[in-house]
């Protein structure tokens, strides 16, 4: 059973607000809008949502939709890197992405793993700054069982200590393959310069020390287990060909005798950046020069229209639709990429602007014609129409990405895990439809600050 690989990479990543879209019949587009606005005006998510908490706190989201038989089952723990706040203890909560699949008495990780197998499930999960997620794609025949071995998980994890170190040697495998990304490599260092203090500041893998001492923390797991998987800290959301009244008696059942027992992490605050801070990396390796400028940002508010005017401006400013890409891109070929990404976060975040320079000798150049970019960014507010434009193809591509249960969750996951609040979608696209071409150009002078920002280059060696 294949594992995702964890660690925060911004631009790279599968994010709520890319306008990329599954291609699907127009028919469906059209129904899929139709049924949103049948609903309310001011919604746009076309779905029913059934939204309650077990006395136990655990929030459970169920999202009936025809599905062809297919459901999508996703457990959300709200832990991440974020939440490692004690020195030398980095890396636990995607250490525990890969323990999840040790099993437990009832049901050992052979007995899980051919469970899954048998019913040919497709189970996965994933770590980063803010959650870990647990997810199965499954026939909707087979919920049930999949709800008995997946709370059984979460209500019984046991390992012993000989197992505990062979998993933790094998997170620092994960970490070494990982490292020989030049990818991975700017954005471990790029996040260490940028956050002094808080736990943003490392990359869900944790830091190459902390993970070496892990195999002697086997202590320390279990409290970081018995503090963070508690119900208060999930969102069990289950979405496809269900009957709501029926899943949810089933989740009772198996999921109310999880003890709550939810200890907040202490997170840092990180103290303001007043000054631009450079970082030149060197690969062990060959690849073409990367570079990284990374601003400091706002928590997620999906309610505020400047934070909203910065995610649209990603796009307008840094898109294939910008003039910046047409230049370097297609016009000048210096550079292979650039793309900026303001991604939604539990705690003050990143707005990033990343591309791969073609030319040693022209980095440089490439810093200049952002800052250029930058600067008219600021001075001068985007075109009206191309504003509108990007509006409505970030509405339509999104409800075009809404046609299975798989992806309606790799849309909704982040923004239920920062937030824990599904209608938070909703929220978001009306601050989106308000935004005007001012308010992206006040978010370009509040966020794109030359104080405020971390500039990595990371070159090869050979």
């Amino acid at each position: 059973m294949t594992r995702t690989p964890s660690f925060r990479i911004s631009s790279f990543c599968t994010s709520a607000f890319r306008l990329s879209a599954v291609l699907i019949s127009t028919c469906l587009l059209l129904a899929t809008a139709a049924t949103a606005q049948e609903t309310t005006s001011t919604k746009i998510f076309p779905y029913q949502t059934h939204v309650e908490h077990l006395d136990n706190g655990l929030q459970v989201v169920l999202i009936p939709m025809s599905s062809n038989g297919l459901v999508a089952y996703w457990t959300i723990v709200r832990t991440g890197a974020r939440d490692e706040y004690e020195p030398g203890r980095t890396g636990f909560a995607h250490f525990f992405e890969h323990m999840m699949f040790r099993g437990t008495e009832k049901y050992p990780s052979t007995a899980y793993d051919d469970m899954v197998t048998k019913i040919g499930a497709d189970a996965n999960a994933f770590t980063s700054d803010d959650l870990t997620a647990y997810y199965l794609n499954i026939a909707a025949e087979d919920l049930e069982t999949v709800m008995e071995i997946e709370s059984d998980r979460f209500l019984n994890l046991s390992y012993p200590k000989d197992l505990f170190q062979t998993e933790a040697g094998a997170v620092y495998g994960e970490y070494r393959k990982n490292k020989t990304s030049p990818f991975f490599v700017l954005f471990e260092e790029t996040l260490k310069a940028a956050y002094t203090t808080h736990t943003y500041g490392h990359t869900a893998m944790g830091y190459e020390e902390d993970i070496q001492q892990m195999p002697n923390l086997f202590d320390y797991s279990k409290t970081f287990f018995g503090r963070y998987y508690r119900p208060e800290n999930a969102v069990l959301v289950i979405v496809g060909d269900i009957e709501v009244e029926t899943t949810r008696q089933l989740v009772k059942d198996y999921y109310s005798d999880w003890e709550a027992g939810y200890v907040p992490p202490k997170v840092p605050v990180e103290p303001p950046q007043t000054q631009e801070r450079r970082i030149s990396l060197t690969y062990p390796g060959r690849t073409l020069p990367l570079l990284l400028m990374a601003y400091k940002a706002d928590a997620f508010d999906a309610q505020d229209v400047t934070q909203a005017g910065a995610r649209l401006l990603c796009d307008l400013g840094f898109g294939e639709t910008s003039d910046i890409y047409k230049k370097l891109v297609l016009d000048e070929q210096l550079v292979e990429f650039i793309s900026a990404e303001y991604d939604p976060s539990r705690d003050p975040g990143l707005v990033t602007i990343v591309s791969r320079i073609k030319d040693e000798e022209r980095v440089d150049d490439v810093i200049a014609e952002i800052d250029r970019t930058v600067t008219q960014l600021q001075q001068q507010p985007p075109d009206p129409k191309r504003l509108a434009d990007l509006k409505s193809r970030l509405k339509y591509g999104f409800l075009m990405n809404l046609d299975t249960p798989a992806n309606v969750m790799s849309n909704l996951v982040r923004l239920i895990a920062v937030t824990g609040d599904i209608t938070t979608i909703d929220d978001l696209y009306r601050t989106f439809d308000k935004v005007t071409a001012e308010d992206v150009q006040q978010a370009a002078q509040k966020y794109l600050v030359t104080e405020q920002r971390t500039v990595a280059v990371l070159r090869g060696d050979s």
